[in-house]
């Protein structure tokens, strides 16, 4: 089996793969300050929820945002597992996508692995909208060449700074309010928060298939709040939570003569 690991910056996803069948997955908190033996503890109280082992995996494919996790989990890779991990953006890593940023080093991991996977399984022109700890929107032309894209502020972060700012604002769980003029403070917050960032992502995507000259781009969206915010919007056609996952499925398969 195959376990992909997408590190972000608030969290660390774990996909266990059976050839291209997701079998499992797994979310826990990021935190850099874990050694190589705790994430080993970690991961090895994960796998006997679901009746696994260490043992079950004989391939590792990792996105990180966090460089500083790459040499500690490349290390639980080797004592754990027992197996040289596959690191997206590390030398010779073939992705099938031609990067177009001025500075191809510049892009995320996690962008390209997302590119690549939406690309693969929607064709293109694409655009993947990814709702982490920043919003990207990230596109790719019809023949699967990496354009560019934009980054915005999270969700987290714009309602952190919120709630820290803004004394008399407490913090809210963010749900679908009952209206869009809120009669509640707290209806109010929901309301911008939601609509806002559901029309932030209409007016980038727009601006996109504009400069891409393709107004029937596909738009996919990804990552913690998509299932929330995505049906607020006019252009996502689809919501992929596994879809970070499944890139990194797909780069693993295009590199397995050289891991």
């Amino acid at each position: 089996m195959l376990l992909a690991i997408d590190v972000g910056n608030s969290n660390i996803k774990l996909g266990a793969f059976e050839g291209d069948r997701l079998m499992e997955h797994w979310r826990v908190a990021t935190d850099r300050h874990h050694t190589e033996d705790e994430y080993g503890i970690l991961l090895n109280d994960l796998f006997q929820s679901r009746g696994r082992s260490f043992r079950d995996f004989s391939a590792v494919a990792i996105s990180t945002v966090v460089p500083p996790l790459t040499p500690t989990l490349e290390e639980v890779c080797r004592k754990y597992f027992g197996v040289e991990p596959l690191i997206v953006g590390g030398p010779g890593v073939k992705t099938g996508l031609k990067v177009r940023y001025d500075n191809p080093r510049e892009a995320g991991a996690d962008r390209i692995v997302d590119a690549v996977a939406a690309y693969s399984k929607y064709g293109g022109p694409v655009i993947v909208v990814k709702f982490g700890t920043a919003t990207t929107f990230d596109a790719v032309s019809a023949d699967g060449e990496f354009l560019g894209g934009a980054i915005a502020p999270g969700v987290s972060i714009s309602t952190e700074a919120l709630f820290a700012r803004a004394a008399r604002l407490p913090r809210i769980d963010l749900v679908r309010p009952k209206s869009v003029i809120g009669r509640t403070t707290v209806d109010s917050m929901r309301s911008g928060i939601l609509y806002g960032f559901a029309g932030q992502v209409d007016a980038l995507v727009t601006r996109m298939r504009q400069e891409m000259k393709a107004p029937e781009a596909t738009v996919v969206a990804s990552g913690g709040m998509a299932e929330l915010i995505a049906p607020e919007t006019r252009t996502v056609s689809v919501v992929d939570p596994s879809l970070t996952l499944e890139g990194l499925r797909i780069i693993w398969e295009r590199n397995l003569a050289t891991v």
